[in-house]
């Protein structure tokens, strides 16, 4: 780990934990929360192989078919039935969730100080009445679960805001890490497909807000104010993860030619002006914002504005990881092979 990464961590964390003690100037909190997971999230995705899940153009185009979809439903949810009842079967499948994002999350922390066996041997454990049906684990696994399910435990009693901020962190770290949009063509069909998607739900409809202020889960990041009219900021985790994602892709498109992170610098600054727009329209008009709408051009607008200026537009955009994972996949079969399984 290289010290501007270990850095990142180290605020990340401490911004998370500084308003339990002081104030913190909550526009300020968004961007600095914000930029520093995605530095993370970035950075933690640069492997020797590519990250397990990748999309096609398929996939990009259908997503915000798919987002719009989830987001309606989930508006008739509260609409017709009990918020309390929803928000209850939601806290459970997040309680999953978050144990195995945090896990997750934790482990290349942890297991350093594990013996080597434990984080490289397989534990298969087949459910019962279904031994077609199998999840693989190991114990170094295990042993990162244990504090993440008594931190998930300690959301689902209380909702601190806390809380849910590191659970919202750890989805975004785990996004960012996990996600791939195999190529730029990807990452631009999908962008494009969301910036409409968020200004449409945000602007012309009420669906957008009322989901984001009754759904009690840790899909937003919430930044405490001086205001008891208004008590939190929010920054939904979508604003962190899409745009995340694009910026993770051009840090490995940079490393894969084994030079200085150039892309990722350009589309690293066009996030943070993108958000630091998103701040500037919203307090100016007083009204929550699609932050996508300033995000998206922002990204692709620094990133397109560099690689133009160095006439490298040819090979960006003739970059696909799922080549990559082709290449590399005797490799990772030839680990696995060194990998022992238990039933």
């Amino acid at each position: 780990m290289k010290n501007s990464e270990r850095f990142a961590n180290l605020a990340l964390a401490g911004l998370t934990l500084a308003p339990l003690v002081t104030k913190v100037e909550p526009n300020l909190n968004v961007i600095l929360t914000a930029c520093l997971t995605v530095y993370v999230g970035c950075y933690r995705s640069v492997k020797p192989t590519p990250p397990s899940e990748t999309m096609s153009n398929e996939h990009a185009l259908r997503f915000p078919l798919v987002g719009s979809a989830m987001l309606l439903s989930l508006f008739l949810l509260f609409k017709f039935l009990s918020k309390d009842l929803v928000n209850a079967v939601l806290t459970f499948y997040f309680f999953i969730l978050g144990i195995i994002a945090l896990s997750a999350t934790i482990l290349p922390a942890i297991k350093r100080f594990l013996p080597e066996d434990w984080n490289r041997n397989l534990i298969v454990w087949h459910f019962p009445y279904f031994r077609s049906l199998e999840v693989e684990f190991t114990r170094s696994q295990i042993v990162a679960a244990i504090p993440g399910t008594f931190f998930c435990a300690w959301y689902a009693a209380k909702k601190h805001w806390l809380a849910n901020n590191i659970l919202g962190l750890a989805f975004c770290i785990q996004g960012i890490e996990m996600l791939s949009l195999g190529s730029f063509k990807t990452g631009a069909i999908l962008l494009g497909g969301l910036f409409i998607y968020d200004i449409f739900w945000v602007f012309f409809t009420p669906v957008m807000v009322s989901v984001a202020k009754s759904f009690d889960a840790p899909i937003k990041l919430l930044f405490p104010t001086a205001d008891a009219a208004r008590p939190f900021s929010m920054l939904g985790l979508g604003d962190i993860v899409i745009p995340g994602i694009f910026v993770a892709l051009a840090l490995r498109f940079d490393a894969s030619r084994g030079k200085e992170s150039q892309y990722f610098k350009s589309a690293f600054s066009g996030y943070t002006v993108g958000l630091i727009l998103t701040i500037i329209v919203m307090n100016w008009f007083q009204a929550a914002q699609p932050a996508l709408l300033y995000i998206v051009p922002a990204v692709i607008g620094f990133l397109a504005v560099h690689v133009l200026w160095n006439g490298e537009v040819k090979p960006l955009m003739e970059f696909d990881e799922s080549k990559t994972a082709g290449a590399t996949s005797s490799e990772d079969g030839s680990d696995a092979k060194s990998s022992q399984k238990e039933e």
